[in-house]
């Protein structure tokens, strides 16, 4: 089971994602979890800061994933597949995040966002570092806009049609990788 924190950040992504960052408030992320609102101090001091603590979690997430499939993968080609495919469960599985990351990042103060940007630019380098061994000689430039461009194809899963997940996943599989090799 979830730990209360870990409850209070899903409801609030949830309601983040829902109705923005502005229109919620402690109550109704207290209520969605049973609690009252002035409960929710007890593990965050304000909704900035668990805004905050939401953003740097997840990105904590991808680069401790990205870093363990390029560490357990037998090659680059296989790397590079697994963290496409860690992606795409990612943003199957978490769209209320990457909702709230895109139209709410710039509520966090200046050292809060640089936190997260900072683990996000990690992150990115992780898939970069595999696709120039992939491709060398291509420069890092080029291939850093290819893997942004990947990983955004993939998390614009929120926003796209009611296409089942069965015929979802494998399609942003594919897609991203061909992105990819498009370098």
């Amino acid at each position: 089971m979830a730990s209360r924190s870990d409850q209070i950040l899903q409801a609030a992504a949830r309601l983040f994602a829902e109705r923005g960052y502005g229109a919620t408030g402690i109550d109704d992320i207290g209520a969605e979890v049973g609690v009252s609102g002035p409960a929710i101090y007890w593990h965050f001091p304000g909704k900035q800061a668990l805004l905050a603590a939401m953003l740097a979690d997840v990105s904590e997430r991808l680069l401790a994933g990205g870093r363990e499939c390029v560490a357990q993968s037998k090659g680059d080609e296989a790397a590079l597949a697994a963290l496409v495919a860690m992606q795409v469960e990612f943003a199957l599985e978490q769209p209320d995040l990457i909702v709230v990351h895109g139209r709410e990042l710039h509520h966090l103060d200046t050292a809060q966002a640089h936190a997260v940007r900072s683990l996000q630019r990690q992150y990115v380098d992780v898939w970069v570092e595999v696709v120039e061994r992939l491709h060398p000689g291509v420069p890092r430039q080029r291939l850093a806009a290819a893997v942004q461009a990947a990983i955004g194809l993939v998390n614009s899963t929120p926003y796209v049609g009611k296409l089942p997940r069965k015929a979802l996943a494998p399609l942003l599989h594919d897609m991203a990788l061909a992105a990819l090799n498009a370098v």
